[in-house]
């Protein structure tokens, strides 16, 4: 990989603010001096479909895609999404779930069921695992749609980004009716 280059892979399913998500950490990472390179796949985001970005970082970045086995911390925003990916990890990765269930098609279908153990088979495998309930946490702030901030937040524990660099970037993101709500979010995340 060379020059200490990390990378992040944020995974969900459309609608859940994983783009604009991915825009926010680049912009701290940026601001920070890192070199940074930033890869996504929509996929069918506007019917429930899986939707990725991957983040990497470093001294000099080369390629914004990892390879399976090379990232560092899976940011994912649904549970069974998490499973889909955890083949990205790095042995001794990082994986940060928000414990939310958002059904595919073959589950509402009854074709398949959803799988109940995605913690415990996560943590077969990975022994650091950060579990974030960032619906009740959103709520708490009064906008459901401060999930995704809430992952920002949980997440920046891991990065080496100050807390001035990231109210700094969520000031220059969010207008003045949603700064509030998404600022609190990044908070309550961070110490989830």
């Amino acid at each position: 990989m060379g020059y200490n280059t990390k990378s992040i892979l944020l995974a969900g399913v459309g609608g859940q603010g994983i783009l604009r998500a991915s825009d926010i950490i680049c912009m701290a990472l940026m601001a920070s001096g890192y070199d940074v390179k930033k890869s996504e796949v929509h996929g069918m985001a506007q019917r429930g479909g899986c939707v990725t970005s991957h983040v990497r970082y470093g001294e000099k970045v080369y390629s914004p895609i990892s390879k399976k086995g090379e990232v560092d911390i899976l940011l994912s925003f649904e549970k069974l999404e998490t499973l889909r990916y955890l083949d990205f990890l790095q042995p001794g990765g990082t994986v940060i779930i928000n414990n939310e269930e958002i059904y595919p098609p073959s589950v509402n279908l009854g074709q398949v069921s959803y799988p109940e153990n995605v913690f415990e088979i996560v943590n077969r495998y990975f022994p650091e695992v950060k579990v974030v309930n960032a619906a009740d946490i959103a709520s708490k702030v009064g906008d459901f749609r401060t999930a995704n901030t809430v992952m920002i937040g949980a997440l920046s524990r891991y990065l080496e980004v100050g807390i001035v660099i990231w109210e700094r970037i969520l000031n220059k993101v969010f207008s003045e009716k949603l700064l509030k709500a998404n600022v609190e979010a990044f908070h309550l995340g961070r110490s989830a």
